[in-house]
């Protein structure tokens, strides 16, 4: 779900009603749906603290540990919604009841123009094999409906757990996540078959997710290697780097010597995940 972080209840269903953006194009950054808060300002009556008792620090739960998606980066394309895995670990004497996350960005969640992603269902926490420590989990939808391209950068990781005596602790900015554009990468080697010693061509194009677009537009300027592997190895060497054109398409010519598999591989950017096509085999006669 997005939220805009001030802004109090609403479905991630009735912000896409309300705006009504096409589907194949995403929301303008001005425009993105307001959703609710996340931690303290979503669970005040589970985790206020007992009548009779003063809030210190060392009441509160110690979070320890929080992994958004295995701890890669979060890649996302034009349509499919990322189901993002969160897992926080805390712990608290008398154990913890609830657990809740964020990714964000902006300069802080007070900021009005502050955005992020909540889980839309709660958190599930499981106690370890001592019951003040437990594990929670759930997921994030990340839709690229709702995401500009300058949205590929580094996100905050906020986190909140709460105990089973009604304390809770919440760090906004408790860790970090990025997210990168989805690559696409195609190959082609001809002539098939080739005469030994003669030259093929091989081309390709390297596109990347457009959030604001909902298509996959060309990479431009991009280095990308080509390989080859004999038909009896298993294993790719470099031939040739090559840089892909203004509109992100790759050709080169080389010479056929043996049978085998020619691809293009990206290693990919600080924005756009490394991507390497299934080989494309040539028979040499």
């Amino acid at each position: 779900m997005r939220i805009r972080a001030t802004v109090a209840v609403a479905t991630g269903a009735l912000a896409l009603s309300a705006l009504a953006v096409p589907a194949t194009q995403a929301a303008p950054a001005d425009d993105r749906p307001a959703a609710p808060a996340y931690g303290s300002a979503t669970h005040q009556g589970a985790a206020a603290a007992p009548k009779g008792k003063a809030r210190a620090a060392a009441d509160a739960p110690v979070i320890s540990k929080a992994v958004v998606n295995g701890g890669k980066p979060i890649v996302v394309g034009t349509t499919a919604v990322k189901k993002v895995s969160v897992s926080i670990t805390a712990s608290h004497p008398s154990g913890i009841a609830a657990a809740d996350a964020i990714i964000w960005i902006g300069s802080s969640l007070d900021d009005p123009d502050a955005f992020g992603f909540v889980a839309d269902a709660p958190f599930t926490c499981k106690a370890a094999s001592t019951t003040t420590t437990s594990t929670c989990t759930q997921t994030i939808d990340v839709d690229p409906l709702w995401l500009v391209n300058s949205d590929t950068r580094t996100w905050n990781v906020g986190v909140w757990t709460g105990s089973k005596d009604g304390y809770d602790t919440q760090n906004d900015k408790f860790g970090k996540t990025s997210l990168q554009r989805l690559s696409r990468l195609d190959v082609n080697a001809a002539p098939e078959p080739v005469k030994k010693g003669g030259t093929i061509t091989v081309t390709g194009k390297l596109s990347r997710a457009n959030w604001e677009t909902g298509t996959y537009k060309g990479y431009a300027t991009q280095s990308v290697q080509l390989q080859f592997r004999k038909k009896t190895s298993s294993t790719y060497s470099t031939v040739k780097t090559v840089k892909t054109s203004t509109t992100g398409t790759l050709k080169t010519t080389t010479k056929a010597t043996v049978d085998g598999y020619w691809r293009w591989n990206f290693a990919g950017t600080s924005t756009t995940p490394a991507v390497i096509p299934a080989g494309d085999f040539v028979d040499v006669k």
